[in-house]
């Protein structure tokens, strides 16, 4: 099994290139190439498969589709860094000319532009704001907003240093508003839009950066100043522990842009892979 390793701010993955979708990708299998220890480690798993549906390759229409799981072996619909790592290995391979890549995910089909500087701008689609809910981070109690950025979000805008809050387990988050669990960010202004963030991520813990989590803590900030409802017209700058993102957001279009890049590829030993679990 060949694979290769990547991150978009420090936001890593395994990518398995599964072009004929031959693969039976376990919640077992993700798990073990996500261990930091025993396994390759990463936050999830990209696997490359290619669309074969009518259309596919036509303008405009996913030649590819991003089948993205979580460390702890569960799907996701979107993954805002893990599919400029995923538009990264297809220009590298050859297997899209770019600069415009038109990617299926969970969450819909998704176009990847390659712009200046080797970055990589993703539109992430139209962003949702629910009510406000809460979490318990640990033993705080935050206010945010309920955003849907393709995947569940609660963006809490706090006005301490993000650096201050105990990620390192899960916030206690309302059951009755996530029943598929969520990811939890805690945003603070730090300039013009300008804002720092750290994320829990559902099903990975906390990571170095999360692109759908940087739109949803952007959307925050601007409702907390005054900025949302929003036609995206301008950016903010992102701070994760793992770098800087910029992004654009907006009701009815958001563009995130980042850098992505490819470590190492290598191949997955038959020993291992046969190794009992």
């Amino acid at each position: 099994m060949r694979y290769a390793k990547g991150h978009g701010t420090g936001n890593d993955f395994v990518v398995l290139p599964d072009l004929d979708d031959r693969l039976d990708l376990s919640p077992e299998l993700v798990r073990r190439l996500c261990d930091r220890r025993t396994g390759i480690g990463a936050d999830g798993v990209l696997r490359v498969v290619r669309v074969r549906a009518n259309g596919a390759g036509r303008a405009g229409a996913p030649s590819w589709f991003m089948d993205y799981h979580n460390a702890d072996g569960g799907v996701a619909e979107m993954c805002g860094n893990g599919i400029r790592v995923f538009a990264r290995y297809l220009t590298d391979h050859g297997l899209a000319a770019g600069p415009e890549i038109a990617i299926a995910t969970r969450a819909g089909t998704r176009v990847v532009r390659l712009v200046d500087g080797g970055l990589f701008r993703v539109q992430m689609g139209p962003v949702r704001v629910g009510g406000a809910s809460w979490a318990i981070i640990g033993d705080q109690r935050c206010e945010g907003l309920v955003i849907d950025v393709g995947n569940p979000h609660l963006a809490c805008v706090i006005d301490q240093p993000v650096s201050e809050l105990d990620l390192s387990r899960p916030p206690e988050v309302d059951p009755a508003a996530f029943p598929d669990g969520v990811n939890v960010e805690v945003v603070r202004l730090t300039g013009e839009r300008s804002i720092e963030m750290r994320v829990r991520e559902r099903g990975s813990g906390e990571t170095m950066s999360c692109g759908t989590g940087a739109v949803a803590a952007a959307v925050a900030a601007a409702a907390a100043t005054g900025e949302w409802p929003s036609d995206g017209a301008e950016p903010w700058t992102v701070q994760v522990p793992g770098g800087s993102l910029t992004v654009v957001a907006g009701t009815t279009a958001s563009l995130l842009t980042g850098p992505a890049t490819i470590v190492a590829e290598g191949e997955i030993l038959d020993s291992w892979l046969n190794l009992p679990g």
